[in-house]
């Protein structure tokens, strides 16, 4: 697990985007997995901007979603379909129709669970899964004692992830509390997951799930596991952190021929 502390939020952005570019300019076709959620969207912005500046294009590339509410109706503002394509796609050249997500909609869910894990292989696996935290340790809705092996299902939100996410509805009563998301052994799949962070209130998540032991009750601890996972988090998030120096010395001093 490589572990990036950078300045504040803003520094987030261009450097996790910089990866996407990367990637993007040795793989044009690449698979992205997309989050939801505030931590991504300085990423958004960056890429969006650099989109406008002809730096990046998506013209080839796919994206899969990392997770769905259950039960509200298609095209609802806070489906994380729609608020993917509100904060991103649809302010660059990735094609909609090149947008996967869990249909939640389906009669079977479980069999649409089933498909969608296809579709990632179909597509070749994902390359690069762009992540947020919880405060409890959460990746996607894989909630405190999510199996580490699961794989995309239907789940219930725990009481403080609906509390969190409150604050994107009008009523905390309008949260749903069934969602359909990638399971941590999905996750576990993509060739590259980066995790993004920031804010004092994410330092015990954080410091848990990159210093303490890999358990399920921290389901982002099973990062650590990952052969290729980069950590980007600001200064008030890796405050609960015990080796920040060594995480510093490793980012300053990385080989130019090693990429994130």
């Amino acid at each position: 697990m490589d572990v990036v502390i950078v300045e504040s939020p803003a520094d987030i952005g261009p450097l996790v985007a910089s990866m996407v570019i990367g990637l993007l300019e040795r793989r044009p076709g690449s698979v992205l997995g997309l989050a939801a959620g505030d931590s991504p969207v300085p990423v958004y912005e960056s890429l969006i901007e650099a989109h406008r500046r002809g730096e990046v294009s998506f013209a080839e590339a796919s994206a899969v979603t990392l997770d769905e509410y259950v039960g509200l109706p298609p095209g609802h503002p806070q489906s994380y379909r729609q608020v993917i394509i509100d904060d991103f796609v649809s302010h660059v050249d990735l094609p909609v129709s090149s947008l996967h997500t869990p249909d939640v909609h389906a009669a079977d869910l479980s069999a649409a669970c089933v498909e969608f894990e296809a579709q990632i292989g179909r597509l070749g696996g994902v390359d690069l899964q762009l992540l947020g935290i919880g405060a409890n340790g959460h990746i996607g809705f894989n909630e405190p004692s999510s199996s580490l092996a699961s794989r995309t299902r239907i789940t219930t939100l725990h009481p403080r992830t609906r509390g969190d996410n409150a604050r994107f509805f009008t009523s905390a009563a309008e949260v749903p509390y069934h969602v359909v998301t990638q399971g941590v052994g999905t996750v576990l799949d993509a060739r590259h997951a980066v995790l993004v962070a920031s804010g004092e209130h994410k330092r015990q998540a954080v410091a848990a799930m990159v210093e303490g032991p890999v358990t399920a009750f921290v389901p982002a601890s099973a990062l650590q596991l990952h052969p290729h996972a980069t950590v980007v988090i600001d200064e008030a998030s890796a405050a609960g952190l015990q080796l920040t120096e060594c995480y510093r010395f490793a980012h300053e001093h990385r080989p130019r021929w090693c990429q994130y």
